[in-house]
């Protein structure tokens, strides 16, 4: 089996995981395959969506339960609530539709807004927002990387495996990047 048939064939699940999880690189990787005709926009959103949903839903409810003994027990958790806690009192429509954008919240916040007793059908709401605003604005920034690739490039198909390895390796440097931050300051 090739590459190309992998894609074609388990792409959505890969998606649907990824961004379950964290999700950045998977979704510009995923729509730059939509660009490439490996795969269609709409079930690359739709996956994203799933997944990024599901995971917060959880993350949210496992706050719900748990959230403050688990924050006292990490210490490391407890001080990125420290930067998400005072950003609800203020504005907490804004951080449950847009967290999922800032890099280095986004995994804690969902769990965090559990903790703080925000109102799960609220959060049920404002999760699907921007759930689905973030979906469809990263796999769009794919399809771009895509296109702007191809004006450059001109034979992209060429270097499409090229290009591919360049989201990987760009999207592990800039985690890598953001744990050796998070190492130095201690969090």
């Amino acid at each position: 089996m090739d590459i190309e048939s992998i894609i074609i064939q388990y792409g959505y699940i890969f998606i649907l995981i990824g961004t379950f999880f964290e999700g950045e690189t998977v979704l510009v990787l995923a729509g730059f395959l939509v660009h490439q005709g490996y795969l269609s926009f709409t079930p690359v959103v739709a996956a994203a969506f799933i997944g990024t949903y599901v995971g917060d839903q959880l993350y949210f409810y496992i706050g719900r339960r748990k959230g403050i003994d688990l924050l006292d027990r990490n210490p490391s958790w407890k001080r990125q609530s420290g930067r998400v806690f005072p950003l609800l009192q203020h504005y907490q429509t804004m951080v449950i539709i847009g967290f999922r954008f800032i890099y280095g919240i986004r995994t804690v916040t969902p769990f965090i807004l559990g903790a703080s007793g925000v109102s799960p059908r609220r959060f049920m709401v404002l999760n699907a927002v921007g759930g689905i605003a973030w979906s469809l604005g990263i796999a769009s920034l794919g399809y771009m990387l895509g296109y702007t690739a191809e004006v450059i490039i001109q034979d992209i198909k060429r270097y499409e495996y090229i290009i591919m390895a360049s989201i990987v390796m760009a999207g592990i440097v800039f985690w890598g990047i953001y744990l050796i931050r998070r190492k130095r300051r201690g969090v």
